[in-house]
């Protein structure tokens, strides 16, 4: 692999000195800005083979490097080995800015370049300052892929279908209107969407362009006067064209949105974070424009009654698929030949007996001993190892069903453990419980409560560096904002209705890993003459592992939560199981 990079960065170094180019940012987005693009956008892992869902590339006409996050620092040291790209860990004070390593590596007055069409205009208008004050340039007319990757796949064109409102809980026209009513309020007469899973929930609509994200390649404009959907007309039938039109959607060419873009005269809400830097620049300049958080973004996150029941049903049937599984398991792994391989096929098995399922919401990770110390571990044919009945196995998997979104992790103990692993799973599930439990005023901000994830780890100098939780969509994509559970400051407030992860973990490199998730939902929880309060209702119905736990380290109030957690899970599961199933259940879910 390592010697077809070298041919890669060649053909891009030829072609950034046709163009006059001496550097070029290739980013992990599309031209929707996504989290996980379509296999067409899939640049930056083509020219490094770096397989992580998050990272920035940079070539020079001599040097390249690779900018990620910790969750990605042991898999992209791995799969970066003999590419002749270097790995920058992203967030450490050693580590150079982008802006500062170019300009270090250029001379004043050299050229850097982007494609604008899968650059956020927001990061776009900050590196353009930044490179200025260095004494560079920022070019974004290229795109240096359409010439040296010859065999590039093209713009997904598969069809997309209607989420029926039993699912969705409200109709496309009704959305549309309550989003009208929002950028009004901010001051703008139009929103510009290009995010995919964004414009699905509005129009309620799901597709299979993007692996596990449930979304279609689109462009969605929305006003007053006219809401147009750009699509390509190969994913369209008699059925969508009509549902659309009867919403009052109008429909064009995928391809049309700059040229409609470019006709706008009208003020705009856009959140620039959101779209690229070549179609916000596409907008005439006479036209004010809003650059605020997507009003749609946040009414997404906030589940009506319909998208919470849809995701307590989901909780159930996966629920039963999880209780076969980890049976299946711990019969298997005594017997020998179980590998990390395995585990997702075994997943999607028992889930796809499931009513609803649809497939996997992001690739299983499924991390034994070392591996598990991999915070995004991806396993492969050539990285899997045979669990063997010892140790930690770290399991973090989801579903998509038609009436919910599914994300669980949990750490079992494959076999016997040192004191050492006991405790720092007791650590964990301490920060866990200490979330779940959480009860806060309205207008908190998930940034206030991530400490209590962390303090058991803190108390004892540990840390973990991804976040605690994150949005999860209604039968959409697993990761969602605008809320989020995490050190980083996020402006916004937990709000009822709202569904986010819970997921503190621990990770000693070389070693073992664990992580607890849960899905939580925001809720209210009381008023008093101090306002508003609420609390989290948790959602995911499966046994977290007694084994390792050091009950002596735990409060009375968290063995009451766990035991109550338990008690929840047997409730809810027992009915839909058989005997044996049950019996086992009961086990698992017994008193502490």
């Amino acid at each position: 692999m390592s010697n077809t990079i070298h041919k890669r960065l060649n053909s891009l170094r030829k072609f950034m000195e046709e163009k006059g180019l001496h550097a070029f940012i290739i980013p992990s987005t599309d031209s929707h800005l996504s989290e996980y693009p379509a296999s067409h956008w899939a640049s930056r892992e083509w020219i490094s083979g770096f397989t992580g869902s998050a990272g920035t590339v940079v070539v020079t006409r001599e040097k390249a490097g690779l900018w990620t996050d910790s969750r990605y620092f042991l898999q992209a040291a791995s799969e970066l080995d003999g590419t002749g790209i270097d790995l920058f860990k992203d967030g450490l004070p050693q580590t150079p800015a982008i802006d500062e390593w170019l300009a270090s590596e250029l001379g004043e007055g050299e050229y850097v370049g982007i494609d604008g069409n899968v650059y956020a205009a927001k990061e776009a208008f900050s590196l353009t300052h930044k490179l200025n004050i260095k004494g560079l340039h920022l070019i974004s007319d290229y795109d240096p892929f359409d010439t040296v990757w010859h065999d590039r796949p093209e713009i997904p064109k598969n069809p997309f279908f209607v989420l029926p409102e039993k699912y969705t809980g409200e109709p496309a026209h009704k959305k549309i209107a309550r989003i009208c009513n929002n950028i009004e309020k901010n001051g703008a007469e139009s929103l510009l969407v290009a995010s995919l899973d964004t414009i699905a929930w509005i129009f309620n609509i799901r597709g299979n362009d993007v692996k596990c994200n449930p979304v279609t390649v689109s462009y969605a404009y929305i006003s007053r006067k006219e809401t147009v959907l750009f699509i390509d007309p190969k994913k369209l039938s008699e059925e969508t064209t009509s549902y659309l039109k009867a919403e009052g959607v109008t429909i064009a060419e995928y391809s049309k949105v700059y040229d409609y873009v470019s006709k706008i005269k009208t003020s705009v809400c856009l959140d620039s974070s959101k779209i690229t830097f070549s179609l916000y620049n596409t907008i005439p300049t006479e036209n004010r424009i809003v650059d605020i958080p997507s009003p749609a973004d946040l009414m997404k996150s906030i589940k009506n009654e319909a998208e919470i029941q849809g995701f307590n049903n989901a909780m159930e049937r996966d629920g039963v698929a999880l209780v076969r599984f980890f049976m299946w398991l711990e019969k298997a792994i005594p017997k020998g030949g179980v590998t990390e391989i395995m585990i997702p096929e075994k997943l999607v098995e028992y889930r796809s007996q499931q009513d609803n399922f649809v497939g996997e919401s992001f690739d299983t990770i499924s991390g034994y001993g070392p591996n598990g110390a991999i915070v995004h571990y991806h396993v492969s044919p050539e990285s899997s190892v045979e669990i063997k009945p010892e140790g930690f196995l770290l399991v973090d998997s989801g579903a998509q069903y038609f009436d919910g979104t599914t994300d669980i992790t949990r750490t079992v103990a494959v076999g016997p453990l040192t004191e050492q692993m006991k405790k720092d799973y007791t650590m964990v599930l301490k920060g866990h419980i200490s979330l779940a439990t959480a009860i806060y005023p309205q207008g908190t901000r998930g940034s206030q409560l991530d400490i209590l994830a962390r303090k058991s780890m803190w108390d004892n100098g540990i840390n973990y560096l991804h976040g605690t939780g994150h949005g999860i969509g209604h039968f959409l994509n697993v990761h969602e904002g605008p809320q989020s559970i995490r050190m980083n400051e996020n402006p916004t407030t937990l709000q009822i209705g709202m569904v986010t992860s819970n997921e503190p973990g621990l990770y000693r490199a070389g070693k073992y890993g664990i992580r607890t998730e849960n899905l939580i939902l925001t809720q209210h929880e009381t008023t008093t003459e101090f306002g508003d309060f609420y609390s989290f209702k948790t959602l995911t119905l499966c046994p977290i592992d007694t084994t390792p736990i050091v009950k002596e380290m735990l409060t009375k109030e968290e063995i009451i939560w766990f035991n109550e957690y338990h008690k929840f899970v047997y409730d809810r599961l027992s009915p839909l199981l058989t005997e044996e199933e049950k019996g086992w259940l009961k086990e698992k879910t017994n008193e502490i």
